[in-house]
C-alpha cells in the first residue's frame, strides 16, 4: 500500500504529542528546583516546550504570532526522543533565531535558570502529571487538553496548580475566540429563551490517528527514547512504537474521540451556558469504519445532561464519513447554528417562528431571511463584519495572549484555567466510561466520582 496522505488537522490530530514522547519526573510528585521569578511588566517571558511533536510545532506558531508585541522568548526545548529534540532545536532556530537548549528529561529542564513558562504537548494520559510536576517547579503552564484521562489525575492536577499560584492555561483555543465569546453573550442574554439541547457534529472520512505507513514509526528504536518514563505509572508494557506514536487508538492511554474532540465541544458547551460538569452520560458507537489495530472506537456518539440548567448536549463523530459539521444551540425563542465542526466561526441566529423550507432549499430560504432581517449573520470586527470562516485555526494568537497578558498580571483566571480543564477531562472521561461500561454513568458532585446511579440513590 501507498503512502497515505494526510491533510494538516489530519496529522496534527493523529500525533499531537504522541511523536513527542513524555517527558516526566518517573515520579509524579518531583519537585524541580525552582528558579523562578517575578515577572514584570516589561520583562521578557522565556517558554521552554515540553513533548515536541506535532502540536508543539502549533506551540511555537503561536508564540511566534506574539513574540515581538508581548515580548517573548524561547529557551529550551524537551523530549525523550533524541530525534524529535533535535528537530525542536533546529525549528527555533530557524523561527526565533534562537539555540535554545535541549533536555531530555523534565526535571533537568526544570531547573534551567531564567525558564519562566512551560509550553505542554504530551500523551493525553501524561498531561495532569506532567502540570503538576511543571507548576510545582513555580512555572507557568500552557498544556493541551485533556486535562486527563481519567478522574484522580485530573485531581491531582487540579491540586497542585491551586496550590502553587501558578498561572495556568489549558489548550481550549476556542474559548479566547472572538466569535464564540459572541455566541456567549447572545446565549447568556436570553435572547434565545431557555435552552433545552445543544448538539455537536463532527465528522471525516480518515483512518485518524493510524498510518500504516509511517516511517517514522520504524525509525524510532527504544534505545533512542525512554519507554518506561513514556508510560508514566501505566502497566509495564515490551517497547511498542505504535502505542508511543499513535496512543489516542489505545484505551491505556486515550479516549480517541472523547480525549480529543470531545474534550473541545463540552469546553465550549460550559463556556456557552455556564455549566460545569454532566450529572449523567450515555454513550455508544464502535470500531465500524477502521477495523485495523485500534482500541477506541472510529463512530462514537454521547448523550449528556445538566439538570440544573435543563440541558441536554449532544456529541457525534465519524471518521467513515466527512458529510455534515454543524453546531446546534436550540432555545425555545431561538436558534444559533453554525456551520463547520469545533471552533467554526460561520453562525445564524434563527428565531423560532421563522419558517424555513428543508430539504435543498434551506440555505436559499436562511439567505432571503438574512436579507430581510428575519434570520442574522453573526458578526465581530475581528473578522471584519462580515460572515465567519466555518474552518479557524488551532494555532490562536488570542488564546496565547490572554495567557501571557494573565501571567504578566499573576491572575489564574485565564481562558481555558484549571477549573474549566477539571469539568472537561471529567465530561470526557465519563463519556469514556460510559461507552466502555455499556451503561448510564452518574456525577456524584458532593463526593467528586463517577457512579452508576444518580447521587443519594
Amino acid at each position: 500500500m501507498g503512502k497515505t496522505k494526510l491533510s494538516r488537522r489530519s496529522f496534527l490530530g493523529r500525533t499531537a504529542a504522541g511523536m513527542a514522547g513524555a517527558v516526566m519526573s518517573a515520579d509524579p510528585g518531583f519537585t524541580a528546583l525552582s528558579y523562578n521569578r517575578i515577572i514584570g511588566a516589561n520583562d521578557r517571558i522565556n517558554i521552554g516546550f515540553l513533548g515536541c511533536g506535532a502540536r508543539s510545532s502549533g506551540h511555537q506558531n503561536m508564540v511566534k504570532m506574539s513574540e515581538k508585541e508581548k515580548n517573548l522568548g524561547v529557551v529550551a526545548v524537551c523530549d525523550i526522543w533524541t530525534l524529535n529534540r533535535e528537530k525542536a532545536a533546529a525549528a527555533c532556530r530557524k523561527l526565533f533565531n534562537a539555540n535554545v537548549k535541549q533536555f531530555k528529561y523534565s526535571e533537568e529542564m526544570l531547573m534551567m535558570p531564567g525558564l519562566d513558562a512551560v509550553m505542554i504537548a504530551t500523551g493525553d494520559f501524561q498531561h495532569a502529571r506532567l502540570l503538576a510536576e511543571v507548576v510545582k517547579a513555580g512555572k507557568d503552564c500552557y498544556v493541551e487538553k485533556p486535562l486527563s484521562t481519567d478522574v484522580e489525575d485530573a485531581k491531582l492536577a487540579r491540586s497542585a496548580v491551586l496550590s502553587s499560584g501558578q498561572v495556568v492555561q489549558m489548550g481550549s483555543q476556542w474559548v479566547s475566540d472572538p466569535m464564540q465569546i459572541r455566541i456567549r453573550e447572545i446565549v447568556r442574554s436570553g435572547k434565545l429563551g431557555q435552552i433545552t439541547k445543544i448538539e455537536q457534529v463532527w465528522n471525516d472520512n480518515n483512518h485518524r490517528w493510524h498510518d500504516p505507513d509511517d516511517p517514522d514509526v520504524a525509525a524510532l528504536r527504544e534505545e533512542d527514547t525512554d519507554w518506561k518514563r513514556w508510560l508514566l505509572g501505566k502497566p509495564y508494557v515490551p517497547f511498542d512504537p505504535w502505542k508511543y506514536f499513535e496512543f489516542r487508538i489505545f484505551r491505556d492511554y486515550s479516549g480517541g474521540i472523547t480525549s480529543q474532540w470531545m474534550s473541545h465541544g463540552s469546553g465550549l458547551v460550559h463556556f456557552y451556558t455556564g455549566t460545569t460538569i454532566p450529572d449523567s452520560m450515555v454513550a455508544n458507537g464502535g470500531i465500524f469504519g477502521w477495523p485495523d489495530i485500534r482500541q477506541n472506537p472510529d463512530t462514537f456518539q454521547a448523550l449528556a445532561t445538566y439538570d440544573d440548567a435543563g440541558l441536554l448536549y449532544s456529541y457525534s463523530s465519524s471518521y467513515a464519513n466527512k458529510f455534515g459539521d454543524y453546531t446546534c444551540i436550540r432555545g425555545k425563542d431561538g436558534t444559533l447554528f453554525a456551520h463547520g465542526g469545533e471552533g467554526s466561526a460561520s453562525w445564524f441566529y434563527i428565531p423560532e417562528h421563522l419558517d424555513l423550507p428543508g430539504g435543498f432549499d434551506f440555505y436559499d430560504g436562511l439567505r432571503e431571511a438574512v436579507k430581510k432581517g428575519k434570520a442574522e449573520v453573526i458578526t465581530v470586527k475581528e473578522y471584519g463584519m462580515k460572515p465567519g470562516p466555518v474552518s479557524v485555526s488551532d494555532d490562536s494568537k488570542y488564546h496565547l495572549d490572554n495567557w501571557v497578558d494573565c501571567m504578566r498580571a499573576r491572575n489564574p483566571e485565564t481562558n481555558g484555567n484549571i477549573h474549566t480543564g477539571y469539568w472537561n477531562a471529567i465530561a470526557s472521561v465519563m463519556a469514556t466510561y460510559a461507552y466502555r461500561r455499556g451503561k448510564k454513568l452518574y456525577w456524584d458532585h458532593e463526593r467528586e466520582e463517577i457512579t452508576d446511579h444518580p447521587a443519594g440513590k
